[in-house]
């Protein structure tokens, strides 16, 4: 493990105390590490730097909506190498949240929920991409987070 020192102003320190302890970190060490993960994370997929993924691609959208459930699940049928699973939801009479959990190239996964957020009848649609590591062994893929 590799360590530096940072020099901080009395107040952003207090800040940074108390930000981390609202999130439950034991320490700076721990906040400053997952701070640099989602920066580093960020840029990569910002730079198109990162091929593989895993992600969720949560959408509420109403059921009545004509076809709309079947057209959500032909999408999903036609990306089943993408899609690990789906969870839904009824929220009341008229709506449903869906969350998708996806693996795979990252601009399939884009492509893919730019689809499905498309669809007449969806809404608050939102995307969260990991970048990840591919390894394919054993007749099916490991994945695990880059940093």
């Amino acid at each position: 493990m590799e360590r530096f020192t940072i020099s901080l102003d009395e107040s952003l320190a207090q800040e940074f105390d108390a930000l981390i302890r609202a999130r439950g970190y034991a320490n700076r060490s721990e906040a400053v590490r997952d701070m640099l993960r989602r920066e580093l994370e960020s840029h990569r997929l910002s730079r198109e730097e990162a091929p593989f993924c895993v992600a969720s691609l949560a959408y509420v959208y109403n059921h009545h909506e004509r076809r709309l459930s079947e057209r959500l699940t032909d999408l999903q049928h036609r990306a089943h190498d993408l899609v690990v699973s789906t969870m839904h939801v009824h929220l009341d009479h008229d709506h449903c949240l869906e969350t998708l959990f996806l693996r795979g190239a990252t601009t399939e996964v884009r492509v893919l929920a730019e689809k499905i957020s498309a669809e007449r009848g969806v809404r608050h649609a939102s995307l969260n991409l990991v970048p990840a590591e591919s390894e394919g062994v054993h007749d099916h893929i490991h994945s695990r987070p880059r940093t």
